[in-house]
């Protein structure tokens, strides 16, 4: 009879002793559970990367880049090994314009320029012009030069900074920029047909209108 009395105490005593144990146990677990949880509430939700906008202009954008040439020279790639009057005469689009910086004496200048933004009309933009008004201002180096100095900014724009921009060109006078995303004007007049486009030396925007200075 003492016997099975002491085996009793001896179990009530063992099951004392493991029960807080086990309740520290499971107390510990609820514990990092409620941690876990109050951690993942605290955390904010994972955000996407931004590739929106910021993205797509991140690289030449526009419904004029489709022009360009997709290997060479006159590719993107190749444009961005060559310094910009170079890398603009390998570019079809641009011929009219290289041209113009041949006649006014402006290559050097602008291959030795460094982190400048050029604004490029086309030859589409170059033919809204009357010939006659054409032909003559490409036979006036001053005032040529004027022209194509004002198509020049002295420091590289990313698309952001056009969006509300006004900017001192070579030619002395500004020049005004607005837009968001990928469609942009310059000086409320032309539109920015291929953006972003690298070269050694400068970031490129064609445009479809020739800039006059004012």
């Amino acid at each position: 009879m003492n016997a099975l009395r002491f085996r009793r105490a001896a179990i009530a005593v063992s099951a004392a002793a493991v029960l807080p144990l086990a309740l520290s146990a499971c107390g510990g677990d609820d514990g990092k559970k409620d941690s876990s949880a109050s951690t993942a509430e605290a955390a904010p939700p994972a955000t996407q990367s931004s590739t929106g906008d910021a993205s797509m202009t991140d690289k030449p954008f526009g419904p004029g880049c489709a022009a360009v040439p997709k290997d060479g020279a006159g590719s993107f790639d190749g444009m961005a090994k060559d310094p910009v009057a170079t890398a603009a005469s390998h570019n079809p689009a641009l011929s009219t314009l290289v041209a113009a910086v041949k006649k006014a004496g402006l290559v050097d200048t602008l291959n030795n320029a460094q982190n400048i933004t050029v604004f490029a009309p086309t030859n589409d933009a170059f033919a809204k012009i009357p010939k006659a008004d054409l032909d003559k201002v490409l036979n006036d180096k001053a005032t040529l030069t004027k022209i194509l100095t004002y198509h020049v900014v002295g420091q590289k724009l990313t698309p952001k900074q056009l969006e509300n921009g006004s900017f001192d060109t070579l030619e002395k006078s500004k020049v005004t920029t607005a837009g968001s995303g990928t469609a942009y004007k310059v000086n409320d007049s032309a539109n920015v047909v291929c953006g972003n486009v690298p070269t050694a030396n400068a970031t490129v925007y064609i445009i479809d209108s020739v800039l006059m200075p004012k």
